[in-house]
């Protein structure tokens, strides 16, 4: 009669030791998420080569190559909370800095940065209105939105709708003659030179690299005129070419990627044909003229100053405006 209690004993043991040692091999009863999609991964690969075939040694390879990215994968939830934390944190962060930088639109020169200066930043609008021979306003349109075949947003037409929402651009490296104001009268070929260019690009599309910001809270930027199957056309030059505008030369002028050298070499050609304003006989440089009528020239400031922040949560949220 003994011997059924030994043995139910024993069984009894048996089943102790395999559960505890169960118990010590599986920590964690569920396995992680990264674990689930390694494995749904491999369960489609394994379904769609057929079990008639034999192991060829790219399928070995790659299989022993998704058993070595498994191994890497942490089944620690918290590590698995942690790192999905993490990926979800950068993916904002991201979206922030890529919506900020490419698609955020600019309404005005007080919402252009110092960040953007310094990085020299490209944008794209539309010319709405010319106020002198040397300016204009531009709507920018960034993003694919304003454009077809996505073209969801339009750009306002009435002096309401487009009050503070322009950025106020002075043309880089050049100086037109001097327009009436304050009651002072206006330069010989003023009127011809701002006409001409408000015909040239009034409702075209730009595109512009904003360089620097001037006394009157103007953004020195270099325009280009937009070709849909050519080269852009670059506007400085196109108006030294045609005798519209002088190469200003005033301190910390900007003269974009073509330097002073060759805007003077335009001018000079455009003098010895004499185009434009070239064509007058005694004529007067815009500088002078300032000069003469006691006006201030106006003064390039390439940024507001100061170094970047020297701390990464500084430099990262630099980066993101």
């Amino acid at each position: 009669m003994a011997a059924p209690s030994a043995s139910i004993s024993c069984h009894y043991r048996n089943h102790q030791n395999t559960s505890g040692s169960t118990r010590k091999d599986q920590v964690y009863p569920y396995s992680s998420p990264l674990e689930n999609l390694s494995s749904f991964f491999s369960s489609s690969k394994s379904t769609s080569t057929s079990p008639s075939h034999s192991t060829s040694p790219s399928t070995s390879h790659s299989s022993l190559s998704l058993s070595t990215i498994r191994g890497w994968i942490p089944k620690d939830p918290v590590i698995v909370g942690i790192i999905s934390a993490a990926g979800a944190t950068a993916l904002t962060l991201g979206s922030i800095a890529g919506y900020r930088r490419y698609w955020r639109r600019i309404r005005n020169a007080n919402s252009v940065t110092t960040g953007m200066l310094e990085r020299k930043t490209w944008i794209r609008g539309v010319v709405t209105s010319v106020g002198d021979g040397d300016n204009m306003r531009l709507y920018h349109t960034p993003g694919p939105f304003f454009r077809y075949p996505f073209k969801i947003r339009t750009i306002p037409s009435t002096v309401k709708e487009l009050k503070d929402e322009t950025i106020h651009i002075r043309i880089a490296g050049v100086d037109a003659p001097e327009n009436a104001h304050f009651g002072q009268p206006a330069q010989p070929h003023a009127k011809e030179s701002l006409e001409w260019l408000r015909s040239t690009i009034i409702g075209k599309k730009m595109r512009c690299q904003l360089l620097a910001k001037d006394q009157y809270n103007r953004i020195v930027a270099v325009p280009y005129i937009n070709r849909l199957l050519w080269f852009d056309k670059p506007l400085p030059l196109l108006m030294l070419k045609e005798g519209m505008a002088v190469v200003y030369e005033a301190g910390g002028a900007e003269y974009g990627p073509w330097g002073l050298e060759k805007m003077k070499f335009i001018e000079a050609q455009a003098k010895s044909s004499k185009k434009g304003l070239w064509s007058i006989k005694k004529f007067e440089h815009p500088s002078d003229y300032k000069a003469r009528m006691k006006r201030p020239d106006d003064i390039r400031v390439p940024s507001t100053g100061g170094k970047a922040p020297g701390s990464l949560l500084g430099r990262i949220w630099g980066y993101i405006w």
